[in-house]
């Protein structure tokens, strides 16, 4: 793996955005997605945690679709490339890996639909960030 690719202020950033894409995006379904995943606010815990682990993975993510997007444009990130593997990525293990759970699960179609909506948002945030900003700086001589 070739850490070089990897523009560390692309991948805060793209965490970040990503990170409010999703509050904005639960804020606005949040009755549909808690009556989809059988939740009742009334006896829901609060807890920073899952907002914590979200972020996290959402680095993790951005991570991961530099070094790809690094690996497969030679170094050198684009927005469109971004684009296309965030989609590609998504419906190759995100969309796919949700739908299965949640049919496992018992969960109806609503959940699937509203969680992976949400993902492939992230996805595709992520890789227009990564491609935007592009290879990280060559170090000065």
């Amino acid at each position: 793996m070739d850490f070089s690719v990897v523009n560390w202020l692309a991948v805060v950033v793209a965490a970040v955005v990503a990170w409010l894409f999703g509050a904005v995006w639960y804020m606005g379904l949040s009755k549909p997605w808690l009556k989809a995943a059988r939740l009742d606010p009334a006896t829901m815990k609060r807890s920073a945690v899952p907002f914590i682990i979200s972020f996290i993975a959402e680095l993790v993510m951005a991570l991961v679709l530099t070094l790809v997007v690094g690996a497969i444009t030679g170094g050198e990130p684009n927005p469109i490339a971004g684009l296309l593997f965030g989609f590609v990525l998504w419906l190759g293990f995100i969309a796919t890996t949700l739908t299965a759970n949640h049919r496992y699960q018992g969960f109806g179609w609503a959940l699937t639909l509203i969680d992976a909506g949400h993902w492939l948002g992230v996805m595709l945030i992520i890789g227009v960030i990564i491609g935007w900003f592009g290879a990280p700086a060559a170090p000065a001589a």
